[in-house]
């Protein structure tokens, strides 16, 4: 399972897309994942969205952990002259709701939907693998992530656009008109309203920066600087303006007689350049306006709100690269200044760790119902992001401590490999290291061969 999902995870450039959504959740607080099936390629795809188009439907009483029923992700599609297009609004909704069944013609459009083949004692038509309840008044389904529990439940998906001339002012999105909708279809034909994906789940990830209190939506971190970072522009904008005065200062001259314009009669403008002489009369003088005091002040007033910045962030000078490692007393010492980093990135990653994990156990779940090859039939086994460490890391001391650990027998050899791979050493999988070691070790009571003189010892580089 774990080198499934790594080939998945390779093939849709799981790294590249993570990035940019952690870069979206850590400027804006939040950051969507959206999954579906793709059949041509035969696997899951991903998609990542910008936050301020996810809409959930929260009922007032929820708990802000627990998943919305209802999603919508919607926006504007301005309007292009070119092609003659109006300006509209998109709006992609997954809905959580009971099993119904299919009659032909059901489509607004008339065109056909899925293949119906059974039909039950009441007459309804049921598409293949639904099976009506006991008491024949609902329909349930087995999904393959559990085959002994069958369900009523399964997701739906509608894709439709609006005019916003069509709109009134102030309308919810919940509450589109859907008579005046213009339902999207799929490259198949099916048209996109209330298609039953036959899933028990909604395909979205929600992931949110910080720890949920009481709000479903997170908070970026920038959100507290955000005073002091428009402190250090205005700050940085003077400053500049400043230097422009200190590199070209103000001269005033006293006895010099300034060149006429011949078409005004007044007085031409003085200009000082490198090698520039004036001729002053008896008396005369030449005054400069210094203001090289008041630059280095306000270049004071930026690093002094630059550590604030960074104070108030919990990002360290040394997590930023401004201090001389020679600064820096010991290694305690420097351990002790990054405790408020790793204090800030061990809430990001405690708020992430379960929405990652859903994640990926979508992506299982979504290849079993696409009937992926390799991706059997049963409970879906739970599988875990490791993040690896954010601060540089001895890794020398860690070998020696899981050499010395190993060898007195107080720590297994899959907690040690553990330890070495969350150090940063090359090892792609835990397990797999763990047998070749064991397979090289040399039986118990056996001496270690030693390799003869004319034989070629290889190390790896």
């Amino acid at each position: 399972m774990q080198q499934r999902l790594r080939s998945w995870a390779a093939a849709e450039l799981f790294p590249l897309r993570m990035q940019a959504a952690e870069r979206k959740a850590v400027l804006l607080g939040d950051a969507v994942y959206l999954l579906a099936w793709d059949p041509q390629k035969g696997r899951v795809r991903l998609r990542t969205y910008d936050p301020g188009f996810y809409f959930p439907v929260l009922e007032e009483d929820a708990d802000p952990g627990d998943y919305p029923q209802r999603v919508h992700l919607a926006w504007e599609i301005p309007e292009d002259p070119q092609h003659g297009t109006k300006a509209r609004v998109r709006r992609i909704t997954y809905e959580l709701g009971p099993i119904v069944a299919a009659a032909p013609g059901a489509l607004e459009d008339g065109s056909a939907g899925r293949g119906l083949v059974t039909q039950c004692t009441s007459g309804r038509l049921l598409e293949p693998g639904d099976l009506s309840a006991a008491d024949d008044r609902a329909v349930v389904r087995t999904y393959p992530w559990a085959p002994d529990r069958p369900t009523g439940i399964t997701c739906y998906l509608t894709d439709a656009e609006w005019f916003l001339d069509d709109l009134r002012h102030g309308q919810s999105l919940d509450d589109l008109p859907m008579e005046r909708a213009r339902f999207r279809t799929r490259s198949d034909g099916e048209v996109l309203h209330r298609l039953d994906l036959r899933i028990d789940f909604l395909p979205l990830v929600h992931i949110s920066n910080t720890v949920a209190d009481g709000e479903h939506f997170g908070q970026s971190t920038l959100a507290t600087v955000m005073q002091v970072l428009d402190e250090l522009a205005e700050t940085d904008t003077d400053s500049a303006r400043a230097s422009a005065t200190t590199g070209a200062p103000i001269i005033g001259l006293a006895g010099a007689r300034a060149e006429a314009d011949r078409v005004t009669g007044r007085p031409r403008p003085l200009a000082v350049s490198p090698g520039t002489t004036f001729q002053l009369a008896d008396g005369g003088r030449m005054d400069v306006l210094d203001t090289s005091g008041q630059l280095a002040e306000l270049r004071s007033r930026v690093e002094e709100i630059r550590d604030r910045a960074a104070v108030n962030a919990r990002l360290p000078a040394v997590s930023l690269g401004t201090v001389d490692p020679s600064a820096v007393p010991s290694g305690y010492a420097l351990q002790l200044s990054l405790g408020p980093l790793d204090s800030l990135v061990d809430a990001m990653r405690l708020a992430r760790a379960h929405k990652y994990a859903l994640l990926f156990k979508l992506v299982q779940r979504i290849h079993q119902a696409g009937q992926a090859e390799g991706w059997a039939t049963g409970p879906t086994p739970p599988v875990r992001l490791v993040f690896g460490p954010h601060t540089p890391t001895d890794r020398s001391a860690v070998l020696d401590e899981v050499v010395r650990g190993v060898g007195a027998g107080v720590l297994s050899l899959e907690t040690g490999v553990g330890m070495l791979q969350d150090a940063g050493y090359p090892i792609e999988d835990a397990r797999d290291e763990v047998e070749r070691i064991a397979a090289r070790r040399p039986p118990a009571g056996a001496r270690p061969s030693q390799p003869s003189k004319d034989e070629e010892i290889t190390l790896p580089v």
